[in-house]
């Protein structure tokens, strides 16, 4: 009986000896604090991460916000900061409408400006040229958007060439130009069906010149070298010009042949056709998708625009547009004329009289104006 008193007394001691190890061991757990946070962790900022990814995922975008925002201003040194301030730009994208995109491209622009060397940082300004190419227009309607759209995606392909996000942004800056060049097309052929030559020859020859790429740049040149015949002989060799572009570089276009008649007509050498062309035009005969005639019947119902006869190979115009001075306009001649170029630009941001002072303010004050009331 005695032995087994002595027994329980040693096994209970050992208990004690083992608590009050663990007791002193705690401090070794502690360490896993300072460890990075796994996808399992529940500290407090992966919490309210999660929190407010599930409230996106079910349309609850303003308690997201709010969520993200007590993240961020809460711990400013989580590994959350960077992926909380996307998801708020992705809040307000989902969240659409007008204000929705306009908070969405702020928030979007901000996050490139802190962390430009993150691969989201690419996929943000994927997002923003996104933005605009949804509030994109028919060719007819206002282009702003789609200036701001091809701004944007000329911005991505030049600050991150290498992004996995290019191809599909190369394509849609495709798209993109194609409506574009389709606008300057409705001008073009409103002034030559009018019969003002003029700003025919001006407006198709810089479709072409801007948009080589543009599904009826053929036709573009066709009717430019016509504009040019109409406004008389000096206007020849410009039409001889537009013609000989037409041959060589669309060999085949159903203008082709045409074309080189006038040519004949002119006395001017027919080209070769350009083989690199003819590739071209093929590979995109076999891929451009026409609309049919259901679709054309119900687009008033559309508000965007149609891309699908837009290119589908071929490096898109990374300039920004330009405007010619129409060839019958007398060029200003001797010193302190313009000589720069005239650029096509959307309208963003505060007017230059806003931001800058003006030149007249630094120059000599105008005389005063002798008062007409003045006694004799």
């Amino acid at each position: 009986m005695r032995f087994l008193k002595q027994t329980v007394i040693v096994r209970g001691a050992a208990v004690l000896l083992v608590a009050a190890l663990a007791t002193t061991s705690c401090g070794f757990r502690r360490k896993k604090y300072e460890n990075p946070i796994t996808k399992d962790s529940q500290q407090p900022d992966k919490v309210l991460f999660d929190k407010a990814i599930r409230d996106i995922e079910r349309s609850r975008y303003e308690i997201a916000r709010l969520t993200l925002n007590t993240l961020i201003n809460t711990y400013d040194t989580s590994e959350f900061l960077a992926k909380a301030k996307l998801a708020i730009a992705d809040s307000w994208m989902r969240q659409g409408g007008a204000e929705g995109l306009a908070q969405a491209e702020a928030e979007y622009k901000d996050f490139i400006l802190f962390y430009p060397q993150m691969e989201e940082a690419a996929e943000s300004q994927a997002r923003i040229c996104e933005i605009h190419f949804r509030q994109m227009e028919k060719a007819d309607r206002d282009p702003n958007n789609a200036l701001r759209a091809e701004q944007e995606c000329r911005q991505l392909m030049v600050q991150f060439p290498n992004s996995k996000f290019a191809p599909q942004t190369e394509q849609r800056l495709r798209n993109i130009q194609e409506v574009l060049a389709q606008s300057e097309m409705v001008a073009g052929e409103f002034y030559h069906h009018k019969g003002s030559f003029s700003a025919a020859s001006n407006r198709l020859h810089g479709v072409v010149g801007q948009y080589p790429l543009y599904s009826h740049a053929d036709e573009a040149l066709w009717k430019e070298g016509d504009s040019y015949e109409h406004m008389g002989a000096r206007f020849r060799p410009r039409a001889a010009e537009a013609y000989v572009r037409l041959v060589r570089d669309y060999p085949l276009s159903e203008y082709a042949d045409a074309a080189k008649k006038k040519l004949q007509a002119m006395e001017t050498p027919i080209p070769e056709a350009d083989p690199a062309a003819v590739e071209r035009m093929k590979f995109e005969a076999e891929n451009r998708q026409a609309p049919g005639m259901i679709h054309k019947a119900t687009s008033f119902i559309r508000r965007g625009p149609e891309v699908g006869m837009a290119a589908k190979r071929g490096t898109p115009t990374m300039d920004p547009p330009k405007r010619e001075i129409p060839p019958n306009v007398p060029q200003p001649g001797g010193a302190g004329g313009f000589t720069g170029d005239v650029t096509v630009a959307p309208v963003t941001g505060s007017s230059a009289l806003d931001t800058q002072p003006d030149a007249r303010a630094g120059g000599a004050p105008a005389a005063a104006a002798p008062a007409n009331n003045q006694k004799k």
